[in-house]
């Protein structure tokens, strides 16, 4: 069917004036969503997005593509153990990254309206499951976590207490000591020592 395989051009027929002018237009269109996506990837190159802990003690600033641009700490880090200021920054860093598809698309919106939805629809997928959203509790979730590491251990410590009750049959073997009715002299003098022997 050589009509489909035009693109849509044969319907004009044989006028050669309206086919130039159909593909100039075809041309000129292309070239401006050319133009709208170079707008979009500028736009982005551009976007910050930054997210704080929840006491505030650190702030992450990453670009569109997830890198990190900015990484801020406050002077109350110092009390903090290394593994629980590495969490927090990391749990900092996924709440700045979930926001970049949600920014991707509202540029792409601005620049192309319901335009290229399927295309649109790819992108921004790719960028959910590059950067998943956070749940709102999972950063103080990923702190107490830590927190509680070092009890959790002494938890776990606490149990052989109660075990040498379970293990008191040493006792029995207590009476192998001597009776108390032995004189304790007779270790010294062994059991032939006769007091009346010259």
């Amino acid at each position: 069917m050589p009509g489909q395989s035009q693109g849509g051009f044969a319907s004009i027929g044989a006028d050669p004036d309206e086919a130039e002018r159909r593909i100039q237009e075809w041309a000129k269109g292309f070239e401006e969503k050319a133009q709208r996506y170079q707008a979009i990837q500028a736009e982005t190159e551009q976007l910050r997005l930054t997210a704080a802990s929840s006491d505030g003690r650190v702030k992450v600033t990453v670009r569109a593509d997830g890198s990190i641009t900015d990484l801020e700490l406050t002077d109350k880090v110092r009390s903090m153990p290394p593994s629980e200021l590495a969490s927090q920054i990391l749990s900092t860093m996924h709440k700045a990254q979930s926001d970049i598809a949600g920014k991707v698309g509202e540029t792409m919106t601005a620049h192309l309206g319901d335009e290229d939805r399927e295309t649109r629809a790819m992108m921004l997928d790719n960028l959910r499951e590059r950067f998943p959203e956070q749940p709102e509790d999972e950063a103080p979730e990923l702190e107490t976590s830590s927190k509680w590491d070092g009890p959790a251990e002494e938890e776990d410590h606490t149990p052989p207490p109660p075990a040498p009750p379970a293990a008191a049959p040493n006792p029995p073997a207590a009476p192998k000591k001597k009776p108390a009715f032995e004189d304790e002299d007779d270790d010294e003098f062994g059991p032939d020592f006769d007091p009346l022997r010259d």
